[in-house]
């Protein structure tokens, strides 16, 4: 009977190796390191394992010395450990030099001082073909140092920790170098996004164009390989006698072109194949033409900035392809009699791309429901109780979405839920105030706790005060009511929102402003001053989550009849807009995203004040001198003000014509 002590369990490759080594008859105990964060979710995965009674967990960290395992517990594995697995690794292309030292080297000889004091009768190091860096031509199992060139932290790091096993292990050896490893043949399952999936996104959206046949360069051959196949294979050669002090190449047998393994995932996504391989020395050419240009200013950036987009490291564009070729005649002949092969990168396609576009695709979120661009969305609407949120909520309801309505008073909330229930829809109800921090914090929470998601947000709430600034001399908190709530309130949401929106590549949010942001609107100073705040924290959130996904749209909204105006008297006179078409308005901010939405009247208002600002303050000032104080903000009232415009002034009327929509 043996027993073997693994490291990297959790990990792509563990997770396969681990329940096969435990299926083996001739394997009676398995030693698997764990650290304290890890112990609850490896626990769960040995529950569903083969023979969970032969698993010991052992506490510990490849990070530390010995890795971390306590003095008695190392008693208790001496003379007990017949081979030690060491699949613990950090396999990340654009890790740093630091990290990737820390995870592949110290991590390494933390293990060969273990292996050393429990005397493991052997130690099996699952290294990488990237030990054969930029090496040209044939890469044989008994080749390791040629002077290659090692371009990347992994490249390096991975080359220095099979030095290590080479050199100072105490114990006899055995390596193992995978190619680029992929998700599992039939499941298609994967942990991470590396190597060819970096490719995805791209493939997706060429899914959309037509199917037509393309050219293409000859972009050189890579290796890749199903870590069931991995797995598999590895077991054989651990368990196997006599194969002690050598290195084994679980690859392709054959290369495989980089436009190959292209067309086999574009096939299974529907998008365009490459169906001519241009001449390889016409290729190099334009390949080299294409390096030349990262010299023109502005070029690496735009490239850069480009491939961020699509969530591909620039490092893949020099690590693509291999150089080598990867010999594995030694390693085919030693695993003949277990029938383990490598299958066909066509047929396995299929299963990585739907796992990926199911489970791993970084823009999945943003992917709706079949009714259209709000069906299953969950938008947050603020000040949802009534007038603008209470009519976009129903709207967004109608659509498909799922509004998560927020504001004070609960009763009235509860009315608005059960509106949009009684017409088919869902909605959730979130009473709170929005100037209180852990408030604002907890609604979050329990939005994310019961609807796993938040895909949007509608910043509706606010608070209007129509009042000259000589009537405010002595009313300072004015001001700070309008932004406590108008600007505060609505940051405070948003930076409560932004990570998770961040985490899942996608998020929208849209502010309802004031067309009184567009140009200058007497006695509306605390308020309008507290709308354009949050214009602009928006334009620069905007620039900082542009890769994120996340998005923002700023509506200048017009005169809204709504009981925020009721106290101005003076706006019965006044054409406005109703709720319903107010709320049409915020609806077409979250279907269609755009970065500003207003009217006609307000633009033209803005670029007036751009182009003529001196005669935009004499209408303005026009304004205010007709249109006086409210009683309501302590004014006179003196203008007798009526339904209708036959109690307007002639030139009240046609000024309020001319600025339709305006805040007066």
């Amino acid at each position: 009977m043996t027993g073997y002590f693994v490291t990297g369990a959790t990990g792509l490759i563990g997770r396969q190796f681990t329940p096969l080594l435990l299926a083996r008859a001739e394997v009676d105990r398995v030693f698997l390191l764990v650290r304290e964060k890890s112990r609850e979710r490896l626990a769960d995965l040995v529950n569903g394992w083969p023979h969970p009674e032969k698993v010991t967990l052992v506490d510990g960290d490849i990070g530390r010395e010995d890795l971390g395992i306590a003095e008695d517990v190392r008693a208790q594995l001496r003379g007990r450990v017949d081979g030690l697995v060491h699949l613990a690794a950090l396999y990340d292309l654009t890790a740093d030099d630091a990290t990737s030292v820390k995870a592949n080297v110290d991590g390494t000889r933390h293990v060969l001082d273990l292996a050393a004091d429990i005397g493991a009768g052997c130690l099996h190091h699952v290294s990488s073909v990237a030990v054969a860096g930029d090496h040209e031509g044939v890469f044989t199992e008994d080749m390791f140092d040629t002077g290659q060139r090692l371009p990347t932290p992994y490249h390096r790091t991975k080359f220095e920790a099979e030095r290590l096993v080479r050199q100072q292990s105490e114990v006899p050896w055995r390596v193992y170098r995978p190619a680029v490893v992929v998700g599992h043949s039939q499941t298609g399952e994967m942990d991470k996004i590396d190597g060819p999936y970096y490719l995805f996104p791209a493939i997706s959206r060429l899914a959309a164009l037509p199917n037509v046949p393309l050219a293409g360069p000859d972009l050189g051959d890579t290796n890749v390989v199903p870590v069931d196949y991995v797995a598999r294979a590895l077991l054989e050669l651990v368990v196997k006698p006599g194969l002690d002090g050598r290195a084994f190449h679980l690859v392709s047998p054959e290369p495989q072109s980089v436009i190959r393994v292209y067309n086999a995932f574009a096939r299974a996504a529907g998008a365009p194949t490459i169906n001519v391989e241009l001449d390889r020395r016409l290729s190099r050419g334009l390949l080299k033409l294409a390096r030349l240009t990262e010299h023109v200013p502005g070029v690496t950036i735009t490239r850069d900035a480009f491939l961020e987009r699509l969530g591909i490291p620039a490092v893949l564009l020099d690590t693509l392809s291999f150089p080598s070729v990867f010999a594995s005649a030694a390693t085919r002949k030693e695993l003949a009699a277990s029938g383990v092969d490598v299958p066909r990168i066509e047929d396995y396609a299929p299963a990585l791309w739907r796992y990926w576009r199911e489970h791993l695709d970084p823009f999945r979120a943003r992917k709706h429901g079949p009714r259209g661009e709000l069906d299953g969305r969950r938008v947050i609407i603020t000040g949802a109780s009534s007038g603008i949120g209470r009519a976009t909520a129903l709207k967004v309801a109608a659509e498909g979405g799922v509004p998560l309505l927020v504001a004070r008073r609960e009763p009235e909330l509860a009315e608005v839920r059960d509106e949009i229930v009684a017409a088919g829809g869902y909605a959730s109800i979130y009473p709170a105030d929005l100037t209180d921090e852990e408030a604002v914090r907890k609604i979050v929470d329990q939005m994310l706790a019961e609807h796993g998601r938040i895909d949007m947000l509608v910043n509706n709430a606010g608070r209007s005060i129509r009042r000259s600034i000589k009537l405010s001399y002595d009313r300072f908190h004015d001001y700070e009511r309008a932004m406590a709530i108008n600007y505060f309130g609505a940051v405070r949401l948003i930076l409560a929102v932004l990570p998770h929106m961040a985490e899942r590549k996608f998020g929208h949010v849209v502010n309802v402003s004031s067309i009184g942001v567009q140009g200058i609107a007497p006695r509306f100073s605390a308020y309008v001053a507290s709308k354009a705040a949050l214009d602009y924290f928006s334009k620069i959130a905007a620039t900082e989550t542009h890769g994120d996904g996340i998005t923002f749209t700023t509506i200048h909204m017009p005169l809204v009849r709504t009981p925020m105006i009721r106290p101005t008297k003076i706006y019965d006179a006044f054409p406005t807009k109703s709720p319903d078409q107010a709320a049409g308005m915020v609806v077409r901010a979250l279907k269609n995203r755009p970065k500003h939405l207003g009217t006609p009247e307000g633009y033209l208002i803005q670029a007036a004040y751009t182009l003529l600002p001196g005669l935009v303050d004499a209408i303005a000032y026009e304004g205010y001198r007709v249109f006086p104080d409210s009683t309501a903000a302590g004014g006179s009232g003196e203008l007798r003000i009526g339904k209708g415009e036959r109690h307007l002034s002639r030139a009240a009327n046609a000024l309020v014509k001319l600025t339709r929509g305006f805040h007066w």
